[in-house]
């Protein structure tokens, strides 16, 4: 996978994410789409993480990895990159956190899972494409 494709990917999660949101917003009979979505994006998401971890604790017997730079992308990847993918994230948030206030204690509070889709992908783009310093030799 490249790091366009890790990028479209964000978008299109959060994209589909906002429109099943919002169609079990507003029609509340058919919020199992929600529900299905939420889930979906949410296994996925944790998968990424995973994914990014364990590609992250390889890199690191040669790379400085921060949690910053690996998960959010601070001084690890472009400009460009870093804020299209946390608008990303943020736009998952704001789409759950509306939805389930609009909706209050109804399934709909299950988009409230799907910014760990945002979070995993950006960590999984980190950990294959992030730029970090390298480790420095222990002093003996």
């Amino acid at each position: 996978m490249t790091s366009e494709r890790l990028v479209r990917a964000s978008w299109l999660g959060t994209g589909v994410f906002t429109a099943a949101a919002l169609i079990g917003t507003i029609w509340l009979e058919v919020v199992v789409v929600t529900v299905v979505v939420s889930v979906a994006l949410f296994a996925l998401g944790t998968a990424a993480f995973l994914a990014a971890y364990l590609t992250a604790i390889g890199r690191s017997r040669y790379d400085a990895i921060g949690m910053g730079g690996l998960f959010f992308l601070a001084g690890s990847a472009p400009a460009a990159v870093r804020r299209t993918m946390l608008l990303s994230f943020a736009a998952e948030i704001v789409v759950a956190f509306v939805t389930a206030s609009v909706r209050i204690y109804t399934p709909v509070a299950f988009g409230l899972l799907v910014p760990m889709y945002g979070l995993g992908v950006m960590g999984l783009w980190g950990a294959r494409f992030g730029e970090f310093p390298p480790r420095e030799a222990p002093v003996r």
